[in-house]
């Protein structure tokens, strides 16, 4: 399974929110590319990065910040928050971006998603963030009445790569991952799909990897590894021997 390190971007520093709430915020780090670059030491093989400013204002914000870390890896990097256009779509992934995370637009434009599937094959990833199953938008401050499993269906006709599924109750809570709605999503759709939100230490590692077998090839891990509960090549190790 892969182990995929987050960072969340708050004014240009790396913070870590409690249930997506933007005035929750600890902050980790001042220093995002040194971040990114430990966790590429320590044997990530690619980072989950996050522009929450851009996510609630709907225009990419810290870009600079994304694009200094991508100049400085090697591995992968996935980035999501506030790409709501194709414009803004190819600017993120000019910088060198391997994989652009679509939310809103899933919900409000999926004919834009859709367009962005067909010309940027293998880069799309659209991330679904649900309370209680239903999909939360506008960085997680407007609720809809939209099912999950529904608009995971629906990003797989349009060709999206693989689908990022979060649980915001579980988010930054360090609660364990909620299993159950991630392996029913996971089993719904053909589409691979990350789990995330809510890993507290090694064992939810290995309770996700029976979901290997129906879809869930990856988990984002982001508060456990700043607070050091969780340790990066530990569960790595893991992943790989149990895989």
């Amino acid at each position: 399974m892969l182990i995929i390190p987050a960072i969340d971007l708050k004014a240009g520093q790396c913070v870590r929110l409690y249930q997506g709430d933007m005035d929750q915020a600890t902050v980790y780090s001042e220093d995002p590319v040194a971040t990114a670059l430990r966790w590429q030491q320590e044997g990530a093989q690619r980072l989950h990065v996050v522009d929450l400013d851009g996510a609630v204002s709907g225009a990419g914000v810290n870009t600079a910040a994304i694009e200094q870390i991508c100049r400085a890896l090697t591995i992968p990097i996935q980035v999501g928050g506030g790409i709501r256009s194709l414009l803004s779509l190819e600017h993120i992934l000019s910088l060198g971006v391997s994989r652009a995370i679509l939310g809103t637009l899933a919900h409000r434009q999926p004919e834009v998603v859709a367009e962005a599937c067909k010309r940027f094959p293998g880069q799309i990833t659209v991330g679904i963030d649900a309370r209680n199953g239903k999909v939360a938008v506008q960085g997680w401050t407007e609720s809809t009445d939209l099912d999950a499993i529904h608009l995971a269906k629906r990003c797989q006709d349009y060709g999206v790569s693989e689908i990022v599924y979060t649980d915001i109750s579980r988010d930054g809570t360090e609660q364990g991952v909620n299993r159950e709605a991630t392996g029913a999503l996971a089993q719904a759709i053909s589409v691979p799909v990350i789990a995330s939100g809510g890993v507290a230490s090694a064992a939810d590692i290995e309770l996700l990897l029976p979901l290997e077998a129906h879809g869930v090839m990856g988990v984002i891990i982001g508060r456990a590894l700043y607070t050091g509960a969780v340790q990066l090549d530990a569960v790595i190790q893991i992943g790989t021997r149990l895989a």
